[in-house]
């Protein structure tokens, strides 16, 4: 007899089988409801035959517009059947894909199933892949259905196309969103209530976008918007549609992914954008208000003696009320650093870190990367307060020169210095409280002083803050001495901290 032997079958063949059959009667049923309603709404418009009058008054109610959208074409049959269930729709089958992207991806992990799968050929990357791939396609046979059975029920075929398309696009964008929410989160549940909470959120701006006019360009933002934007059986837009395609597959951004240092450029990067507009707006504010509360405290004397004991004192000159304002400053940039470096404490504590130490990687690079980089950006944050000042004082034609207005938001350096060693301090000996420690210097120190100079203290124990050394700038000239003392004290705490970092591995 002469042996036959049958080719083992590819690996991605099995996965995509594998994807199908856990995928395939969720699948047909929600096509089945997708099409089966779009019809049946449209074959009722033809034989009911609706008042004009009354779908008037519909787009007219505010209440309706919120709840199913800005009513278009409602003298349509396909127009109608869009708007009464179009976003219904929509929710049906963007939380089926969503839920169906975590079960066969974050679910199949969790419960052990990928157990011997991965341990063969196949990497976890190309699991994920050919999985969503698959899932991919139901949107798509979603849309291809709606629109074919839209056709059949004898209204527009350019709508009824628009309207498949855009529907199969935000089926997309859940399958996206799911399966990034599965790789993001360690469990089933967590990466459920993120994705759960990306489409209620889109859902409630489409709602206010098309409740209230001056809020409409919400819409723009939420898949179920650009859903209701394409207007399909009115001018038929196909911009939303491509917006909403792009956002589903976008590709992978691999940007400052190639050394220690560009990762924590870039785990900092959108972190450094939000406070620095925050922090970028509170200083603009102070520098357009400059003026008049100058000329209000040089008219209103007891009310500047009153801000002096409460630690705000020579607001009467603009310098003064820069310098003193400033000193405000400190405080949510030495949170920032702080928080920058408990950031890489919990993603120790996660194990996150993990794969990346087994590298040729030590823990004092990964240290000195993630401090530097965090220094860096905490320098950046009080650039943009001074430069923001200046141009709030600028416009109010105060009198702060830019030279001055920087070198008073550049005085605090040292007190965030302090917070960069004492997170670093933190970070070696007590992981767990590296944004109380890191946070002290600043937060605890502003507070101290304060209360020491609202309850008349004495002076040593004013001088236990760091804010008690440092010069009224641009008012007076810097005071080094006290500064450079507390620059050796942050670099001691960040050596101290170095040399527990890196005993971590000995003692665990």
């Amino acid at each position: 007899m002469i042996a036959t032997t049958t080719a083992p079958a590819r690996p991605q063949r099995v996965l995509r089988g594998l994807a199908v059959r856990q995928v395939r009667r969720g699948a047909l049923v929600v096509t089945a409801v997708c099409a089966g309603m779009s019809a049946l709404v449209a074959v009722g418009y033809h034989s009911e035959a609706l008042d004009p009058a009354a779908l008037a008054a519909l787009a007219r109610n505010p209440a309706i517009r919120t709840l199913f959208g800005e009513p278009v074409a409602l003298d349509q049959a396909g127009g109608f059947t869009v708007w009464r269930t179009g976003t219904v729709l929509a929710v049906l089958l963007g939380v089926w894909a969503m839920l169906s992207a975590t079960r066969i991806t974050r679910g199949e992990e969790d419960a052990g199933r990928w157990g011997l799968l991965l341990s063969g050929r196949i990497t976890l990357a190309e699991a994920v892949r050919q999985h969503l791939g698959v899932l991919a396609v139901v949107p798509i046979l979603v849309g291809v259905a709606t629109a074919v059975a839209m056709i059949a029920a004898g209204v527009g075929e350019t709508g009824s196309l628009l309207h498949g398309s855009a529907l199969a696009a935000v089926g997309l964008f859940f399958v996206a969103v799911g399966g990034v929410t599965a790789q993001l989160f360690v469990s089933r549940s967590a990466a459920n209530g993120v994705a759960a909470t990306v489409l209620v959120v889109g859902l409630l701006m489409r709602m206010v976008g098309d409740g209230v006019p001056a809020l409409a360009w919400l819409r723009w933002l939420s898949p179920f918007g650009l859903l209701a934007l394409t207007r399909p059986f009115d001018t038929n837009r196909g911009l939303p549609v491509s917006v909403l395609a792009f956002a589903a597959s976008r590709p992978a951004r691999t940007a400052l992914l190639g050394s220690v240092v560009a990762f924590a450029v870039r785990r900092t990067m959108r972190p450094l954008a939000a406070w620095s507009a925050g922090i970028g707006a509170y200083f603009l504010l102070l520098g357009l208000i400059a003026r008049s509360m100058t000329e209000f405290l040089t008219g209103n004397p007891e009310f500047a003696t009153m801000a002096a004991q409460a630690g705000f004192p020579a607001l009467g000159t603009v310098e003064g009320y820069a310098a003193t304002l400033y000193a405000l400053l400190a405080v949510p940039v030495g949170v920032f650093v702080a928080v920058r470096l408990a950031a890489t404490a919990a993603d120790e504590n996660a194990r996150r870190l993990t794969l990346l130490l087994a590298a040729p990687v030590t823990r004092a690079r990964l240290l000195a990367a993630e401090a530097a980089v965090a220094g860096c950006a905490a320098l950046a944050l009080i650039t943009v307060a001074g430069i923001a000042m200046w141009a709030g004082t600028a416009t109010v034609h105060a009198g702060l020169a830019p030279g001055d207005a920087l070198a008073g938001a550049w005085n605090v350096v040292p007190v965030v210095l302090l917070c960069l060693g004492a997170a670093v301090l933190a970070l070696g000996w007590a992981p767990r409280t590296v944004a109380a420690i890191g946070a002290l210097p600043a937060a605890g120190g502003f507070l101290w002083q304060v209360l020491a100079d609202s309850v008349d203290a004495p002076s040593w124990i004013r001088a236990l803050s760091p804010f008690a050394h440092l010069a009224a700038v641009p008012a007076t000239a810097p005071a080094w001495p006290p500064a450079l003392v507390m620059a050796g004290i942050s670099a001691a705490g960040v050596v101290a901290g170095a040399i527990g970092y890196r005993r971590r591995d000995l003692s665990a």
